[in-house]
């Protein structure tokens, strides 16, 4: 039986993937912060006759991050899809002298996704099978911040991974999200009505459009023609105009960045 990591499993994007991924026949190792939560999430995915496994991690906590990674290389129980999805918004102007929210964000969405792809690389590819899912963002193709930076740095770190693992049978997908009806940008305090209707996406349907491109092993999964063109443009713009693009979303929102 297939098994699939996720981390942020209990909430947004990453209860998408939970579910959508016991919907297909996957076993489930959940790892996120809230206990409670975590076994509410195990009780749901159990009732559909799925095994659960519960992993409680704050993973800006190095000691964390390293349990988990050890389960990733637990070669008696292997897990064949891991999910980087645990993630928040980093809303701290670049700056200010408390950069607190900033290694947080770096811990949470850097360091922690190259240990534990690494952790998760290296055993698949001793088996020869696998594939690693980390969710970067479209705001890494743009000049928002922090938050922005750490996204794109998610993006570039696989491809780059791809690049190793190529010929291993492990694929690596970064997905990108646009956003995303989720928890995520109730709690940056994102108003619905603040983001033209057309950019919105249903969590279940971008989850499951990323799961046909890890099929297909593509590396950079931006899901939904709208934002495959928008993010064409992004690419091909002269940075001038990316960064004045940039500047005109932040002043119109207090809490900008999607997911």
């Amino acid at each position: 039986m297939a098994v699939a990591l996720v981390t942020g499993g209990t909430s947004g994007i990453g209860a998408a993937f939970a579910r959508t991924l016991a919907l297909r026949g996957y076993d489930l190792v959940l790892v996120a912060r809230d206990e409670a939560r975590l076994e509410q999430m195990a009780t749901e995915l159990r009732a559909t006759g799925r095994s659960v496994e519960v992993l409680p991690a704050d993973l800006a906590d190095r000691s964390a991050v390293a349990r988990v990674a050890a389960r990733l290389e637990d070669a008696a129980r292997p897990v064949d899809l891991l999910i980087n999805n645990a993630g928040f918004g980093v809303h701290t102007k670049l700056l200010d002298p408390d950069v607190s929210a900033h290694d947080r964000g770096f811990e949470v969405m850097c360091r922690t996704v190259l240990v534990l792809s690494g952790a998760a690389g290296r055993a698949m590819r001793a088996r020869g099978h696998g594939a690693i899912v980390n969710v970067s963002s479209t705001a890494g193709f743009i000049t928002m911040g922090s938050y922005s930076a750490i996204k794109a740095w998610v993006t570039s770190f696989s491809e780059g991974l791809s690049v190793e693992l190529k010929g291993s049978g492990v694929s690596v997908t970064a997905l990108c999200p646009g956003w995303v009806h989720t928890e995520f940008h109730e709690r940056a305090g994102i108003r619905a009505s603040s983001i033209p209707n057309a950019l919105w996406l249903d969590a279940e349907v971008l989850v499951n459009a990323c799961l046909r491109d890890v099929d297909r092993k593509k590396v950079i999964s931006i899901p939904s023609v709208r934002y495959r063109v928008l993010i064409w443009f992004a690419r091909h713009l002269p940075r001038r105009a990316i960064r004045s693009i940039s500047g005109s979303i932040s002043s119109s929102r207090k809490e900008p960045v999607p997911t």
